[in-house]
């Protein structure tokens, strides 16, 4: 049985760069840091950094979506910073938003602002 999103990983190719990007834009710092792999807690879910990236190439085929609290704030401080909007802000239906990013491998992160979606306990 599925339990929910718990982990996405990102191969990322030169994992010193990726760690400094993620740093500045996601104002976060890892909670394991190794040469082969680094993982982030966000918000109770882990974002992985690989730097094994032989099997990939850049694009998608999927897109994960973090939650953020304000969508269009998010993304006006994305633009301070220069970083690659992948899809603007759209309201996808009531009070929903989303949009995603680049990283600078070739990663889309998707964005959604969810109010009616809620953790459980």
């Amino acid at each position: 049985m599925l339990q929910g999103l718990r982990t996405i990983v990102y191969y990322v190719g030169d994992l010193e760069a990726a760690k400094e990007w993620y740093k500045k834009v996601f104002e976060i710092e890892p909670y394991f840091d190794e040469p082969y792999y680094v993982g982030y807690n966000v918000g109770g879910f882990e974002l992985g950094l690989d730097p094994d990236d032989s099997g990939f190439s850049n694009g998608n085929h999927s897109t994960t979506y973090w939650g953020v609290k304000d969508i269009k704030e998010t993304f006006a401080r994305f633009e301070s910073l220069e970083v690659e909007i992948h899809e603007a802000p759209n309201n996808v239906g009531g009070p929903i938003w989303v949009g995603s990013i680049f990283d600078p491998f070739g990663n889309v992160i998707g964005l959604i602002e969810n109010p009616e979606f809620s953790l459980p306990h």
